[in-house]
């Protein structure tokens, strides 16, 4: 696993207390989100927000985003801890990791685990080497 720094420490922290307000009646799968964007100090929560219909459901990590973008506009993704109620790591979703490939063209750490401690690191491009992007350099 890659070097847990302060500030990845500080991120599980956040993402752990993010976890405690998944709204998750249906699943009770809980999720917390910390992600952290270059040239900016803060750390971003995210939960996972459940609706009955499913395909409204929020991920963490989407949240996370969202919640940057509606304070600060568009940034570019530094790293992401996910956390969630799993004894072992939950990988982000498909469209979590398409989403967090509109804010960044770098590959960057994703630390995953659960409220204990972290367990895995991948890199983004582990997880998504191919990624869906019509637009060109400079348009983002």
């Amino acid at each position: 696993m890659k070097k847990i720094t302060p500030i990845i420490e500080k991120a599980y922290e956040v993402a752990k207390e993010a976890m405690k307000n998944s709204y998750s009646p249906y699943s009770r799968f809980a999720v917390g989100a910390a992600i952290k964007f270059k040239g900016d100090d803060t750390l971003y929560p995210g939960c996972n927000v459940e609706n009955i219909s499913y395909g409204g459901t929020i991920c963490a990590e989407r949240s996370a985003i969202v919640s940057r973008v509606s304070q600060k506009g568009k940034g570019e993704v530094e790293f992401a801890v996910v956390l969630a109620n799993t004894e072992n790591p939950t990988y982000p979703c498909a469209m979590c990791l398409q989403v967090l490939c509109e804010f960044t063209k770098e590959d960057f750490p994703i630390f995953m685990g659960n409220p204990t401690k972290l367990t895995k690191t991948m890199s983004f491009r582990e997880f998504l080497p191919h990624s869906f992007d019509t637009l060109e350099e400079g348009q983002k």
